[in-house]
């Protein structure tokens, strides 16, 4: 659920920065090239330095995006897994019931 959410926020995020064109901070209308770990969050250079980050392991935005890719993929092939598993289960069952 915590992925998702992230996932959501980030393309309400690129919609935001218009079509192709570079995200942007609300608050400093710099470029979002940085992710907060500890928010979960794309921020700029500036918020980096402020005080509501200046305490948090930050990663560059590509990074983090490659990481939350992988983790996505992931679960995407846990569930794959467990749908085949069903089905199988399923198959029998109804193989059984017949």
């Amino acid at each position: 659920a915590k992925i998702i959410e992230i996932a959501k926020r980030l393309s309400l995020q690129a919609t935001r920065g218009g079509a192709g064109g570079e995200r942007l901070c609300e608050k400093h209308q710099e470029a979002l090239k940085l992710f907060c770990e500890e928010d979960q969050t794309p921020i700029c250079l500036v918020c980096r330095e402020s005080q509501a980050h200046r305490v948090h392991a930050v990663v560059p935005i590509e990074e983090a995006a490659e990481e939350h890719k992988e983790k996505f993929q992931a679960h995407v092939q846990i569930l794959k897994d467990r749908r085949e598993k069903l089905l199988g289960l399923k198959t029998a069952e109804e193989g059984k019931s017949l």
